[in-house]
């Protein structure tokens, strides 16, 4: 299956992004594109690729070839943070808060270093908003420690928006919950693509990734092999047999 067509420009594009780890090829010249305000989910069996292609795309993995561009500026050669600071922004599978600080100050401590906010009022009252954002703000005095396992995903994704992204990479965000708290992490992901934010989600529950996702990328062993509408890629016989072993 084909790129989907887009109406309007991407603000993220990979354009024949390829990584090699000592000869062996992570990613082989995948395309990708992501429009203002997309849903999109990534999916693929275990090791074929998606952690490292969103390493690639937010800056942590240096590319071997190809570029990347995001709202239409070439941010090939910049670091991780740079990335951050221009609205590329993800959240991690396993969330790892500073435990000797408060909920509120985990949300502080990058308002400060990756957006640069200095004003001591505004970044508390800019963490208290993330904290509504995503449904701890009752818990902002509290400490990580105390919190349950998706009140943690809750939080990992608050560190995220506090990076105030155009793009958010939702890597796993579900793993291990229970239907009911995966349904509470996936309004907090709707409720924040409404408020603008184009989110790529990355994740195994092939029900959620199909109710979240406008469109469905499908990589195996570092080629993408289906990009399009959820139900059609899911039915797509290459899929099958890659993906769902069928």
């Amino acid at each position: 299956m084909g790129e989907a067509v887009t109406q309007s420009a991407p603000v993220l594009r990979a354009l024949q992004v390829t990584k090699r780890f000592d000869g062996f090829v992570a990613l082989d010249a995948v395309d990708f594109s992501l429009r203002e305000g997309e849903r999109v989910g990534l999916i693929g069996p275990n090791g074929s690729g998606k952690s490292t292609f969103v390493n690639s795309l937010t800056g942590v993995f240096p590319i071997d070839h190809g570029s990347v561009l995001f709202n239409g500026t070439d941010i090939t050669r910049l670091t991780a943070w740079q990335r951050a600071r221009l609205g590329l922004a993800r959240s991690f599978q396993l969330p790892r808060p500073f435990k000797s600080q408060s909920v509120r100050q985990n949300i502080e401590i990058p308002l400060m270093f990756a957006v640069g906010q200095t004003n001591p009022d505004r970044i508390a009252a800019e963490a208290e908003a993330i904290l509504l954002q995503v449904g701890l703000g009752a818990q902002s005095r509290a400490s990580p420690k105390s919190l349950t396992q998706v009140e943690l995903r809750k939080l990992e994704l608050g560190r995220a928006l506090a990076a105030k992204p155009r793009v958010l990479f939702a890597d796993e965000s579900m793993a291990g919950l229970s239907d009911t708290e995966v349904d509470e992490v996936l309004e907090v992901l709707m409720k924040l693509n409404a408020e603008g934010i184009s989110i790529v989600l990355i994740e195994h529950i092939m029900r959620t990734v199909v109710r979240f996702s406008e469109r469905i990328v499908v990589l195996v062993a570092g080629k993408k092999i289906a990009d399009g509408d959820p139900r059609e890629v899911m039915s797509h016989p290459e899929v099958e047999r890659a993906y769902l072993g069928q």
